[in-house]
């Protein structure tokens, strides 16, 4: 891995607020874990989403008969979502502005290698509240997306992992939507933390939105493996125990408190995933089982000791600072 993920239940110089999402590496400021699901609709639906929910009960009985009593009661939010439903329907989407979270692999085991040259990996996946802005709208050409950055070095072109998403979604539906994107981008890149998987997935969950949602996210989930591994977690809710290339995805309930802060230290290096793998050697690869890890973390939360990544070494190999980097906060 190209960063180092440290957590930690207590910093003596930052507090921390369970509702705010933290997108910069600002001092005092730290993400936490959080739980997500991928979730956009109209502004008129999100207002009456986060409006005060008013019943109307009424009771009626008969007392000379001795009948029971029958309450009868009218949810006045209900009625106004389905209203907001149907103009969803009519109106269409025009724009979506979505938050595209990054993850952390609290542990990390590489279990073998594949006949088709890929590892096989078992992984904890979380989610947390860092993360990149992807705004979208309908672009009136029929043969080109638009993309647009605010991150130096991020390719445009169809290398770029949401152009990617866009390309498969029509591909796999045959809606010849295309679209202008921009990407506020808060996750550093080359740090292992999938921001560029999570913009991909959350490319394809929009480009379903603006089509009607004419797929489910099941579906979703099975084609993002044709253009990344880690793209099927972002449609998980959160938390997975991930298995595979990190394409077989398994949710679970979150093991770690949602307000636990989180310290990310990033090197200005960026550390190229596949040539961490190239200096992996399976026989120096820890032997504890995955699902033992899983269920400890389940038990007594997050410890150094569960904390185990066999990227590690070979990252240390691709780059030296990262390990002298850990070896200063040990030592602090």
């Amino acid at each position: 891995m190209a960063s180092a993920h440290s957590l930690c239940s207590y910093h003596p110089h930052a507090s921390y607020n369970s509702k705010t999402h933290f997108n910069s590496f600002k001092t005092g400021s730290f993400p936490s874990i959080t739980s997500f699901k991928p979730h956009g609709s109209s502004s008129f639906h999100k207002k009456i989403q986060s409006s005060t929910t008013f019943l109307i009960r009424a009771t009626a009985s008969d007392s000379k008969s001795g009948g029971k009593q029958v309450e009868v009661v009218y949810n006045f939010e209900d009625k106004l979502n389905k209203l907001a439903d149907e103009v969803d329907r009519d109106a269409g989407i025009s724009r979506l502005t979505l938050f595209s979270p990054c993850k952390i692999n609290v542990f990390l085991r590489i279990t073998g290698k594949r006949a088709d040259g890929y590892h096989e990996l078992a992984s904890l996946f979380h989610v947390v509240s860092l993360g990149d802005k992807l705004k979208f709208s309908l672009s009136p050409s029929k043969s080109k997306d638009g993309l647009s950055t605010n991150a130096p070095g991020v390719p445009l072109d169809e290398s770029n992992l949401i152009i990617k998403a866009l390309n498969l979604f029509r591909k796999k539906t045959g809606i010849d939507n295309y679209f202008w994107v921009h990407l506020d981008k808060k996750v550093p890149t080359g740090a292992g933390l999938g921001g560029g998987s999570s913009n991909a997935a959350t490319a394809l969950w929009a480009a379903n939105q603006f089509s009607g949602c004419v797929a489910s996210e099941k579906d979703l989930l099975e084609w993002s493996s044709e253009i990344g591994s880690d793209i099927s977690f972002f449609f998980s809710h959160g938390a997975a125990y991930c298995t595979g290339r990190g394409e077989v995805v398994e949710d679970i309930p979150s093991p770690i408190p949602l307000d636990l802060p989180m310290v990310l230290i990033k090197p200005q290096e960026a550390c190229p995933t596949a040539e961490v793998y190239k200096r992996l050697r399976l026989d120096q690869t820890s032997v504890v089982d995955p699902l033992f890890l899983l269920e400890k973390i389940s038990k007594n939360g997050i410890s150094q000791d569960v904390c185990v990544n066999d990227l590690e070494f070979p990252a240390f190999e691709v780059l030296p600072s990262l390990k002298r980097l850990k070896q200063r906060i040990a030592a602090a």
